[in-house]
């Protein structure tokens, strides 16, 4: 069966003079606005009131976590060489690689310097922002479908694409794979286990558990990145980073389950 061509979608979705506006971009616009709203949508079930200034600096201070750390994160771990001999490459974000780890990293710090100023733990604020993370997720892999990179390696199912400078031959649509599990799937579940408090840090649990599962299976399907291959045993960067993230996961769902009388909300001031 022959395998399905790209569709013929341009990455950039609207330009007006010099500005173009580019799917990707739209992606982080509205995976942010997406879970600012989420995350007032659980504060007033879990009993936790965010004022609205409260919410835009959390945005606010998420969109320089998640930029800063998805970039360095990338130059760090994928991007070698070229950044360290031209170093004001690493400034030049729309140039491509961000990297989510780097970004996982970057907000979570976000979250621990937040969270003092709004009298809440750590763990109460990234449980918070954990269940509507994944709708970013999902539309960052929707846009790098769009952009046709990140794709998966050969093989013949009947729903191979042919993606432009990949070859002739058919591939998995990995990012596909990915906005559906670490978007759909992960913000579903997350949506329906925040319909009542749990215990500090399940949230977050959850969402590494299930993002980092879902990101190592996916991997081996898609094609790793050409300037590192595999790592060792066959495994990818993506799949080496993915298991201690997997591995905290579960560790802090043990840790809730064994705190199970202390609520997320629990001790958490009233604001408005």
């Amino acid at each position: 069966m022959a395998a399905i061509p790209f569709p013929n979608i341009d990455p950039v979705l609207l330009r007006v003079g010099p500005l173009q506006v580019h799917w990707y971009g739209l992606a982080y616009v509205a995976g942010f606005v997406a879970a600012a709203l989420i995350l007032r949508w659980c504060a007033r079930r879990w009993g936790i009131e965010l004022s609205t200034d409260d919410t835009i600096e959390l945005v606010l201070a998420a969109v320089i976590g998640v930029i800063l750390g998805a970039r360095l994160g990338y130059v760090l771990v994928y991007g070698g060489a070229p950044y360290w001999n031209e170093p004001l490459r690493i400034l030049a974000i729309w140039d491509g690689g961000m990297s989510f780890h780097g970004g996982l990293v970057g907000i979570l710090i976000a979250c621990a310097i937040e969270a003092p100023r709004l009298g809440m733990s750590f763990l109460q604020l990234a449980d918070l922002g954990a269940v509507g993370a994944p709708v970013g997720f999902g539309l960052g892999r929707l846009a790098n479908f769009v952009n046709a990179e990140l794709w998966g390696r050969v093989t013949t199912v009947p729903w191979a694409v042919v993606f432009p400078g990949a070859g002739p031959l058919g591939r998995h649509p990995s990012q596909l794979y990915e906005a559906f599990l670490e978007g759909v799937v992960l913000l579903v579940t997350l949506l329906l286990l925040a319909r009542r408090r749990r215990p500090e840090g399940e949230m977050l649990g959850w969402l590494l558990l299930l993002y980092g599962g879902f990101r190592f299976t996916v991997e081996f399907m898609r094609e790793p990145d050409p300037q590192l291959g595999f790592i060792t045993g066959g495994l990818t960067m993506g799949q080496l980073l993915s298991i201690p993230m997997a591995a905290v996961g579960i560790w802090l769902l043990v840790r809730a389950r064994r705190r199970g009388g202390a609520p997320t909300s629990a001790g958490s001031p009233s604001r408005s």
